[in-house]
């Protein structure tokens, strides 16, 4: 309770009066769970925006990437290269050609992906740490701090099983709803819509299945390789081990970069061409189940090593994903944080004022009417019988 000076009806001044605190204008904190709440949705949509316009930007890269690590590119001796036969590929319908593979459904996947891949990570990183009673993983300005800034969350054995089981799992649940979510139309641009729908059509599946399009399984093994790279493996190296003198807001930027092309890309290379390797065995006879086992052999017969990694198909790989997920750790780290401030006191102002409206309609609707009296008047000529009953007196003629 605060007192305000006042001026009194008399003319007197320096009065003051009791203020509600309701009625004084003083910033309250939002309940921390909505805050939470508040700050993983805001990030993941900053992030499903930032991986939209980059993923779009760079289709062409992509498409190059796709077709390199398909079987639709093979060394041949005195022919072109396998990366001069994707560029030709990307571009045979014109320029623009690899952007008509891009449809409604790839723009809402694009978003969808980057946000729900953020939304995912945070959601199930905090539930499992709050679960488990360990902290979460290292996040904005905690990567500047000294690595003994924070408590380490390995103080015991049973913290060390904890924080190992948690790292397993929150990407790998996290990569698994990426997947759900971007897989169909990674596909759909992979074949293009027409000859996805048919071989949708020839292989007779049942909703679920459609909804996570063929090839999910390498999908999802490639998406919890580079979630791990960008949510775990990146900010945990970086605040624990990089140079304290040397930390800064461009050193991460480069970090990231280079964690994504020399780490995450060398492994899930492997898997990217996996994914092609079975869209291309799907799609035989007009669509056909995927056996994996199968789709590797005939890799490893047919070109050893080589037909799941080679330092072309790296490169295309990189070139398609580090613009994109390469910056996200610096962009998610340092470019998202400069908004939150703006985000809770808009969210604030909006959630008191609801609150305050809420309360003024519960007072309103739980209020006792109050009988107001009514004014009441005889004709003149009306007397008062006993018991108080008006009674009109007839006149006389």
């Amino acid at each position: 309770m605060a007192s305000s000076p006042s001026s009194s009806s008399n003319g007197e001044q320096g009065q003051f009066h009791v203020v509600a605190p309701e009625h004084q204008h003083i910033p309250q904190a939002i309940p921390k769970e909505v805050e939470d709440s508040v700050l993983v949705c805001y990030k993941s949509a900053g992030i499903g925006l930032f991986g939209m316009g980059m993923r779009w930007a760079g289709m062409p890269l992509e498409k190059i990437a796709l077709y390199l690590n398909s079987s639709q590119v093979k060394k041949v001796i005195g022919g072109p290269s396998p990366f001069r036969q994707a560029v030709n590929l990307t571009f045979q319908e014109g320029v623009l050609g690899p952007y008509r593979v891009v449809g409604p459904a790839s723009i809402v996947a694009w978003f969808l992906q980057y946000s729900v891949m953020g939304f995912a990570f945070q959601f199930f990183d905090h539930a499992l740490s709050n679960a488990m009673g360990i902290k979460p993983v290292y996040y904005g300005k905690e990567l500047m701090e000294p690595a003994n800034s924070r408590e380490s969350n390995s103080s015991s054995g049973g913290d060390s099983a904890k924080t190992a089981l948690k790292t397993f799992l929150a990407p790998l649940l996290a990569g698994t709803v990426e997947s759900r979510v971007a897989n169909r139309a990674e596909v759909e641009r992979y074949f293009g819509r027409q000859t996805f729908s048919a071989i949708e059509s020839k292989l007779g599946w049942s909703t679920i299945s459609r909804q996570c399009g063929p090839a999910f399984l390498s999908n999802v093994s490639r998406n919890v390789i580079m979630c791990n790279t960008t949510f775990i493996l990146t900010p945990i190296t970086y605040k624990l081990y990089f140079p304290q003198e040397k930390k800064s807001n461009t050193t991460l930027f480069w970090y990231g970069l280079g964690m994504n092309v020399f780490v995450g890309n060398i492994i899930a290379i492997t898997q990217q061409a996996l994914w092609g390797r079975s869209l291309d065995y799907c799609a035989r006879n007009g669509g056909q189940n995927i056996n994996y086992s199968q789709v590797i052999r005939e890799g490893l017969h047919a070109e050893g090593t080589a037909a799941f990694f080679t330092p072309a198909k790296w490169w295309a790989r990189v070139l398609m994903n580090a613009p994109a997920q390469g910056v996200l750790p610096w962009f998610y780290n340092n470019v998202l944080p400069l908004g939150e401030g703006f985000v809770l006191k808009s969210f604030t102002a909006l959630y008191h004022g609801s609150q305050q409206m809420r309360k003024k309609n519960t007072i309103h609707s739980n209020a006792t009417p109050v009988a107001t009296p009514v004014a009441v008047t005889y004709p003149m000529n009306t007397t008062m019988s006993e018991g108080n009953v008006p009674v009109v007196q007839e006149r006389m003629q």
